[in-house]
């Protein structure tokens, strides 16, 4: 007979933390919809708004405008109006007010009901039920009582400070990880904080190719990586199977991608000894927010990793494009160059620059070979080693990714609260340091050589000095993320050409938008309301700060006026990227050729927009 034992229970998913992430995603859900215009909430007085979902069904709830045009819906203020027979039981165990009204903590009943006046088919809102419970299975465990505190969490170090995180702000459904089982969830993820020891394996040269930045070979990559006496070992695994270990190149995998990808998907080369299991690695690591990245925790100084995964989480499937991880080390050589020939970037500047320095891509025979197959299985296999945080700081710095100033505590104590009183800075002076630390390299990128990161939460690091005080910009994920401009400029022409090849390229207007939407709508606009409901400073005031930033860059490179025009960041408006429109009516879950793009509907006004005298 089998026991409770032996069917374990996620960790935090208890009644009471369903109910909370429950709310706080519903409440997500009606805030990033009515920014995406999927629902239009109409105003019914004192801050109050209504949406009608349909069915006689409706849900209220209070909310703040913010910059462009976003809801900032205050927390359980969500109320839904139905017949009562029509709610949840979850629904019906909250407070109860007066006829068939009820506080709302549902985001599934919501999915039910507004199925089709979002317009969703079967098949997405289907799929969308199992990735909202992932994601709300995903929450309660970082909604656990021990959760620490932000002041715990200002002491973690940059590896351990990712598994606090709470994910993606603006796409709902943020933690679906749509492959994952419980079991897989609750060792592999960033909140699970399990620290895991990679595997190993060999592949054939055949199948398999490396590259490296000047002066990292293969054999200098593996010195660094692996002792001598997990080099041994690995080298006696290949000499029992009767193979030259000089014939193949090692790499980690990921134990899930093993399992679910390698044994199965690449059975024939499994077979035929072209990819051989060497065992695992020395070290401890941890997962970061991406999930596919690792860092190392007992030897800091040792590279992070890169991985693929063959699950569906925000957007996209977690591979490694073979195309993109062939051409890291040439990105990583050209953008790090860009920084050494450019005196402010260099000397003043000083972003740290996280290259990805060596990667190895492994071709699946049959797979990459068909046309139109899914572009999931182009992205099957790999690694890619990226530098180290710990190397690129000065002593006394402080390393933690952007999104981290968005968490908020168990007691309702925001992380950046917590940053700014220990910098002893009054909060204005505080947010001035930040955007004085993150926005000039970013600038410099975009006006003097038209290239743009992806500075999105997740990608961005701020780097503070011993005071806690911001002082440089961080970047990470070049190969992924770095875009250039398609319109030519003189700083684009002596590109390397598998750099070109790598690249994609973006009109001048959406080149901005790398910026505009990743940074300003994709965090800031977050950002701005915590600092206003607890530090005290206005958004308003918030907005103009920034622009302040922008303008007094400007000011200190006048030669590059043209490029201010061609990149208009002070714009009356910009468009609207949508990412949940994306998921819930453009690709939906099927698969495609191709990774898909950020849907874009209508436009929005720009908060750094210069007004008239």
């Amino acid at each position: 007979m089998q026991t409770s034992e032996s069917l374990p229970v996620p960790a935090g998913l208890t009644a009471p933390a369903w109910t909370l992430a429950g709310r706080q995603l519903l409440e997500k859900a009606l805030a990033e919809l009515s920014y995406e215009q999927l629902l239009a909430p109409v105003a019914t007085g004192d801050g109050g708004y209504r949406v009608d979902v349909g069915e006689g069904v409706a849900y209220t709830f209070r909310a703040r405008r913010g910059a462009f045009g976003c809801w900032r819906i205050e927390p359980g203020s969500v109320r839904r109006t139905g017949a009562a027979s029509e709610l949840s039981g979850s629904e019906l165990s909250g407070s109860e007010l007066s006829g068939s009204e009820r506080e709302a903590a549902d985001p599934l009943r919501f999915l039910l009901d507004s199925q089709h006046a979002l317009g969703l088919s079967g098949a997405t809102a289907g799929h969308l039920a199992r990735e909202l419970t992932a994601t709300l299975a995903a929450d309660t465990r970082l909604l656990r009582g021990d959760a620490p505190t932000a002041a715990e969490l200002a002491d973690l170090g940059y590896a351990e400070l990712e598994g606090h995180q709470t994910g993606h702000p603006w796409l709902i459904p943020s933690k679906g990880r749509i492959g994952f089982s419980a079991t897989d969830a609750g060792r592999y993820t960033p909140e699970a904080r399990r620290p895991l020891q990679l595997p190993w394996m060999a592949v054939h040269r055949s199948l398999a190719a490396y590259r490296g930045v000047e002066g990292l070979d293969a054999a200098t990559l593996l010195d660094g990586e692996l002792d001598g006496d997990t080099r041994a070992r690995f080298t006696e695994a290949l000499a029992d199977r009767g193979v030259q270990p000089s014939e193949y190149h090692w790499l980690p995998v990921h134990p899930w991608q093993w399992d679910e990808t390698v044994v199965p998907v690449f059975a024939a080369e499994v077979a035929a000894g072209l990819i051989v299991p060497l065992g695992d690695g020395p070290d401890r690591y941890l997962a970061q927010q991406s999930i596919r990245t690792f860092s190392n925790l007992d030897s800091p100084a040792r590279r992070h990793v890169k991985l693929p995964l063959s699950i569906l989480n925000t957007l996209v499937w977690r591979g490694l494009p073979t195309d993109k991880t062939v051409a890291a080390p040439a990105v990583t050589a050209w953008v790090l160059g860009l920084v050494e020939r450019d005196e402010f970037l260099r000397e003043q500047a000083r972003p740290v620059l996280l290259g990805e320095v060596a990667s190895v891509t492994i071709n699946h025979p049959v797979l990459e070979a068909l046309p139109g197959a899914p572009y999931q299985y182009r992205e099957l296999l790999g690694a890619i080693w990226r530098e180290p945080i710990t190397a690129k700081l000065d002593p006394g710095e402080r390393a933690r990714t952007l999104a981290a100033l968005l968490h908020v505590d168990r007691e309702g104590r925001p992380f950046v609260a917590e940053l700014v009183e220990r910098s002893g800075l009054a909060p204005r002076e505080w947010l001035h340091r930040l955007f004085a630390a993150l926005l000039p390299p970013l600038l410099h990128f975009l006006y003097r050589y038209g290239v743009v990161f992806s500075p999105h939460g997740e990608n961005t690091i701020l780097v503070s000095d011993t005071g806690e005080v911001p002082a440089r910009l961080g970047v990470k994920d070049f190969v992924d993320d770095v875009n250039v401009s398609e319109q030519p400029l003189p700083e684009l022409a002596d590109m390397p050409a598998d750099v070109s090849a790598a690249l994609l390229t973006e009109p001048p207007e959406m080149l901005c938008q790398f910026i505009q939407s990743g940074l300003f709508v994709g965090h800031f606009r977050y950002l701005a309301g915590l600092v206003e409901s607890h530090l005290g400073v206005a958004e308003d005031e918030f907005w103009a700060m920034v622009r302040d930033e922008v303008i007094g860059y400007q000011k200190r490179f006048p030669e590059l006026a043209d490029r201010f025009q061609l990149f208009d960041l002070l714009a009356p408006d910009l468009a609207r990227l949508c990412l949940n429109r994306n998921r819930l009516l453009l690709d939906g879950y099927a698969d495609r050729p191709e990774r898909p793009h950020a849907a874009v509907h209508g436009r929005v006004p720009n908060p750094l927009a210069l007004r008239a005298p």
